[in-house]
C-alpha cells in the first residue's frame, strides 16, 4: 500500500535483535535505528554520471535523490526515487512467510534496486553495512570477503562479513540492548558486484555496477547470531540451523531461491491484504501491512530437544521478558490464522516452567525468563530477591527453573493470577479447536485442571491484582479480567468434551454459563458495562468477550454487545477509544479485539479508523507502538511488540468463524 507517511517504516527485520526500522519521512533523512533507537547505520548511495546521491541513511555532504513514493506491504517495503535522469526503485524485503519455518527463521532480508533511465547515462550502487549492527559498544572487530563457487543448490557468489573481535555469544539480557555477538553479512550473485571490508571504519561495502544494459540487481544482508536462546539450560540455536550448515548455506539458498520466495511473498501479500480489506476495509488493511513483520520479528524461532517448535516472545520496551504469558494472549490472532504450531511454540515453554518445583502456586506464570534466557519467570520477584539480582540492563538472572520449592522467590501482590491462567486455557482450546482435536492438550490436562478449578474459585470477583495491563495499576472487582475467568472455564469444558470427557465437560460449561448471567447482572450500568463491579460510572473495553465469539458459546447475550459497541463509539477520541475511563491511553490490539466482535461493519470501522490515523499522524517516531494516548496521539510505552499480532483479530474472526 503506498503510503504518505507513518510512526517507523520496517527495512530488515527478522528477530529482536536484527531490527532495522526507518523513522524519518524520507530514507535518507537520518540513518536506519534498532526499534530501541539505537542506530543501525545503512548507507546507500546511487552515482549518476559521476555525481553521488544518497538514497539510504544521513546524507550528511551528499547531495539526495528525490523521494517520490513508499509502498509498505506485509513482507516487503519500496522506495522510489526520481531525479531528470533515472527514476531508482529500492525494495526490501523480508520473506517472514509463516507457511514455511524455514523462511521465518532464516535471517536473510533481499534489498533490489532496479534502474529506470531517463538519459544515457552511468550507473552504480553503493551500499554498506556498519558495525552498529554487531555491537552495542564499540569494540574490536574482525571482518573480511569470500566468494563461494556455484553448486547444484545456489549460485556463485561473493560476500563481506563483519563482528566483534571478542564473542561472548547470550553475554547478556535485558530491553534496551542490542546485539555484541555473531556476524553480519552482505552478499550477492551478481557477477560484477564488489565488496570490501573496511576495519579503519568498521563498515561492510557493496558496490553494484549497472552496465548501459542492466536494469536491475541486488543483495541479500544476514545475520548469524551464533546462539539463539538458552532454554532451560541448553544453548539453542534458530530453527534455520536445522537445514543449513552455516550462514552461507543459508545466504547460498537465499539467493538460488531469490525469484521464487519474492514471488511467493508477492502472492502472500496479495492474498492477506484482500482479505484484510475483506475484514475491515482500507484502513484495516494498512494496519495488517504494519502489523505482519512487526509481529513476526517480536519472537525468535527455535526448536526443544525433543524437536518441538519454540516461538518465544520478547516483551521490546517493557521489562525484556521472554515467552511473556500475556504478550502471547493478544499476539495469537495473527499465528492462529496461519499455523496453530506457532501458539503452541508459545505455550510450550510456560507448561514446561510451571511443572518446575520453585512455581509453587495453584495459578499459571507471567513468563519464562528474561530475553535471550528462559530460565524461569523473572517478573514479580520478591523484595529480597530483587535487591539481590538488580536485573539491570545486560545482567542475566540466575536459572530459576533449577532452584527447589521453598525458594520463596516471588512476591504474589506482584503475579496476575487469574489473567494468566485465563490466557493459557483460552489459548490452549484455540489451538486444539482449530485443529480440531485436542492432541496438544492432553500432557497438560492437570495442570490446566488446576487453572480452572483457580478461576472458579477467585474469577466471578478477582480481588485487587493486576492483569495484562499492568501499567494501569492494582484494580479490585475488575469486570474485564472475570470475562475472561469466564471464558478460561469455558475453555476447559470445550477441552474436556473435545476428549469424551462428557460429564467433566457439562459440569464446566454450567459453571461459566452461571458465572456469566451472574456477571451481566453484576456489571451492568444502565447503557454499558462497568470497569469495576459495584462501580457503574465506570467504563472499559471489554476485549476478552471475543472469545465467547471465537468459541461460538454463546455464553454472554446479544444485549452486551450491543451496548458496549456503541459505549465505545461515543467514547472514541481522535486517535481512539481509550482503554477505560481511568486514563485517555489505549492500546491498539485491544481496540482491534472489541472490533472484532462487532456485527455491523460501520461499528468495526469507526473503531478501526482512529488507530490508522495514529499510526499515519502521531509524531513520536517509533516502531507502531500498541499503547499511547487517544487525544495527542503520543506513544506511552512500548515499541515493536508481538501484541500487534492482535491487530489481526477481524480477520481471524472472519476465516476462522466464517
Amino acid at each position: 500500500m503506498k503510503i504518505k507517511r507513518a510512526a517507523s517504516i520496517p527495512l530488515v527485520l527478522h528477530d529482536p535483535y536484527f531490527s532495522i526500522w526507518s523513522n524519518t519521512d524520507h530514507l535518507y533523512d537520518a540513518d536506519p535505528t534498532h526499534w530501541c533507537g539505537a542506530r543501525q547505520q545503512l548507507r546507500g548511495y546511487v552515482t549518476v554520471d559521476g555525481t553521488v546521491y544518497c538514497f539510504l541513511g544521513d546524507r550528511e555532504y551528499h547531495e539526495t535523490i528525490c523521494q517520490k513514493e513508499v509502498d509498505v506491504t506485509p513482507t516487503a517495503t519500496q522506495y522510489l526515487f526520481e531525479n531528470e535522469k533515472i527514476i531508482l526503485t529500492v525494495r526490501f524485503t523480508s520473506p517472514l512467510l509463516l507457511e514455511d519455518f524455514t523462511l521465518v527463521s532464516r535471517p536473510c532480508t533481499y534489498v533490489d534496486f532496479r534502474v529506470e533511465r531517463k538519459t544515457d547515462c552511468e550507473v552504480r550502487i553503493d551500499f554498506l553495512a556498519s558495525s552498529d549492527l554487531v555491537q552495542s559498544r564499540k569494540d574490536a572487530l574482525v571482518g573480511g570477503t569470500g566468494s563461494r563457487k556455484e553448486t547444484e543448490s545456489w549460485p556463485a557468489f561473493t560476500y563481506a562479513w563483519m563482528g566483534g573481535a571478542f564473542q561472548k555469544p547470550l553475554g547478556s539480557s535485558g530491553d534496551h540492548v542490542t546485539i555484541d555477538w555473531g556476524y553480519v553479512y552482505l552478499a550477492s550473485g551478481e557477477a560484477d558486484a564488489a565488496f570490501r571490508y573496511d576495519e579503519n571504519d568498521g563498515k561492510l561495502y557493496c558496490r553494484l555496477p549497472f552496465g548501459k544494459e542492466k536494469q536491475s540487481a541486488g543483495l541479500v544482508i544476514a545475520y548469524d547470531d551464533l546462539l539463539s536462546i538458552n532454554y532451560f539450560g541448553q544453548w539453542r540455536k534458530a530453527y534455520w540451523t536445522e537445514k543449513y550448515a552455516d550462514i552461507l548455506d543459508a545466504v547460498g539458498a537465499s539467493l538460488a531461491d531469490r525469484e521464487k520466495v519474492l514471488a511467493r511473498s508477492a502472492a502472500f501479500d496479495e492474498d492477506l491484504l484482500k482479505k484484510a480489506e475483506a475484514a475491515g476495509g482500507e484502513e484495516y488493511a494498512l494496519l495488517c501491512c504494519f502489523g505482519y513483520r512487526h509481529a513476526v520479528a517480536a519472537h525468535k524461532l527455535i526448536t526443544d530437544e525433543e524437536g518441538n517448535v519454540l516461538f518465544l516472545s520478547k516483551e521490546n520496551d517493557s521489562n525484556g521478558c521472554i515467552g511473556t504469558v500475556d504478550v502471547s494472549y493478544p499476539s495469537v490472532p495473527l499465528f492462529l490464522l496461519y499455523d496453530t504450531e506457532y501458539v503452541k511454540g508459545m505455550l510450550r515453554p510456560v507448561f514446561r516452567f510451571a511443572a518446575c518445583p520453585v512455581w509453587e502456586y495453584d495459578f499459571a506464570p507471567h513468563d519464562v525468563g528474561r530475553y535471550p534466557y528462559a530460565w524461569g519467570q523473572v517478573y514479580g520477584l520478591s523484595d529480597e530477591k530483587k535487591q539481590e539480582f538488580s536485573g539491570e540492563q545486560g545482567a542475566v538472572y540466575p536459572p530459576f527453573y533449577s532452584w527447589p520449592e521453598g525458594s520463596g522467590i516471588y512476591d504474589f501482590r506482584y503475579q496476575m493470577p487469574v489473567e494468566e491462567c485465563g490466557n493459557m486455557l483460552i489459548l490452549t482450546e484455540a489451538v486444539c479447536m482449530l485443529d480440531g482435536k485436542a492432541d496438544f492438550a492432553v500432557p497438560y490436562m492437570e495442570t490446566l485442571k488446576k487453572w480452572t478449578q483457580y478461576l472458579i474459585r477467585y474469577g466471578a470477583d478477582p480481588g485487587e491484582q493486576l492483569c495484562t495491563d499492568d501499567f494501569a495499576g492494582h484494580l479490585s472487582h475488575n469486570v474485564n479480567l472475570s470475562a475472561k475467568a469466564i471464558m478460561g472455564i469455558e475453555a476447559f469444558a470445550r477441552l474436556a468434551g473435545r476428549l469424551g470427557r462428557k460429564e467433566e465437560a457439562e459440569e464446566y460449561h454450567k459453571r461459566a454459563k452461571e458465572m456469566a448471567a451472574d456477571w451481566e447482572k453484576r456489571a451492568a450500568a444502565g447503557d454499558h458495562y462497568a470497569l469495576a463491579f459495584g462501580s457503574p460510572e465506570t467504563w472499559s473495553l471489554k476485549y476478552n468477550l471475543v472469545w465467547d465469539k471465537f468459541f461460538g458459546s454463546g455464553l454472554f447475550s446479544d444485549e452486551v454487545y450491543e451496548k458496549e459497541l456503541d459505549w465505545y463509539g461515543r467514547k472514541t477520541n481522535e486517535y481512539g477509544v481509550p482503554l477505560d475511563s481511568r486514563r485517555d491511553y489505549t492500546k491498539s490490539d485491544w481496540i482491534l479485539w472489541c472490533a472484532a466482535m462487532a456485527g455491523d461493519k460501520e461499528k468495526a470501522a469507526k473503531l478501526i479508523r482512529p488507530v490508522a490515523h495514529y499510526l499515519e499522524n502521531t509524531k513520536t517516531r517509533v516502531p507502531f507502538s500498541d499503547w499511547y494516548e487517544t487525544v495527542t496521539g503520543e506513544y506511552c510505552h512500548f515499541i515493536a511488540r508481538s501484541v500487534q499480532g492482535g491487530l489481526f483479530m477481524p480477520m481471524l474472526m472472519l476465516e476462522k468463524r466464517g
